[in-house]
């Protein structure tokens, strides 16, 4: 956040390559700041649609109070609700903790039809490994921002079969153009790819698709901007356009944790644009 104000500014030309932060695209958009990855709104609005789909009616969420598990709660149950269904309960804790117990006693106890949850890294490996030692996946149904499986898997084990998640890119598209990019990385880097690569790797092509159109001459700025504002990036996440915001407009993905992979299962919201509400461009 403080970086995109710094670009705004200054009129530097920045390229988010991973931060989710609604802001960035809402009430600080700028003409010269681009984002490669993904709005935290768009694959909690994505499950939302998933959850409410399924025929469920109660839910309730958990995540660390702070921006990011608020803004994808906020789009899961802007989309639940406006299906019918109900949040009847929203639990967070601060910002790292992972002491879970308490508020899965109250999840417990609350009886939902389903769980929806936002948490990464360190603390979604926990998440994942409590809510089953606690005995509410066989129980409660758990659904997450990919963010929950995505790099975590390892960790996780068994724990983490089968849990759905929605994300802008999967393990398995098995599209020509990502099979291509999947081989290239392994070659180069000995490791399998995941979303933070692909989003580096857009993040790339975007600042080519600009330099491009200006042939190098970075004071160019408009010009700059027009180029990517019209492009279509051949991602290997599937193609995306920018929005008015300068947010990917991209398909959101349901996926399943199967081994080590969040394997596709289908298309959750095809072509989602984040509402980028705020934003004066």
């Amino acid at each position: 956040m403080a970086m995109a104000k710094v670009a705004k500014e200054t009129g530097t030309i920045l390229i988010v390559p991973n931060a989710g932060a609604g802001a960035i695209t809402g009430p600080m958009c700028a003409p010269n700041v681009f984002r490669s990855s993904f709005s935290m709104w768009q694959s909690g609005y994505a499950m939302g649609d998933v959850v409410a789909k399924k025929g469920y009616k109660k839910v309730v969420t958990i995540t660390w109070k702070y921006a990011a598990g608020d803004e994808s709660v906020g789009g899961f149950k802007e989309a639940f609700e406006k299906s019918g269904g109900k949040v009847t309960k929203e639990l967070t804790l601060p910002f790292p903790n992972v002491e879970f117990q308490a508020l899965l006693t109250e999840i417990a106890a609350a009886k939902p039809d389903a769980v929806y949850t936002f948490f990464a890294g360190g603390g979604a490996v926990k998440f994942v490994k409590d809510y089953a030692a606690a005995g509410l996946k066989k129980s409660i149904p758990l659904y997450g921002a990919g963010f929950l499986t995505d790099g975590t898997l390892d960790a996780q084990g068994a724990d983490a079969a089968d849990l759905m998640t929605t994300l802008h890119y999967a393990d398995s598209l098995n599209t020509p153009r990502d099979n291509s990019f999947r081989l290239a990385y392994v070659k180069a880097y000995k490791l399998q790819p995941d979303v933070y690569a692909v989003q580096g790797y857009d993040a790339a092509q975007m600042l080519g698709v600009g330099l491009a159109a200006v042939k190098g001459d970075i004071s160019k700025k408009a010009e700059f901007t027009a180029a990517l504002e019209k492009a279509k990036i051949d991602s290997p996440r599937g193609p995306f356009t920018l929005s008015k915001s300068h947010n990917p407009v991209q398909d959101i993905y349901l996926r399943q944790v199967v081994g080590k992979e969040n394997k596709l299962v289908n298309v959750a919201s095809k072509a989602l644009a984040d509402p980028g509400r705020g934003c004066k461009l």
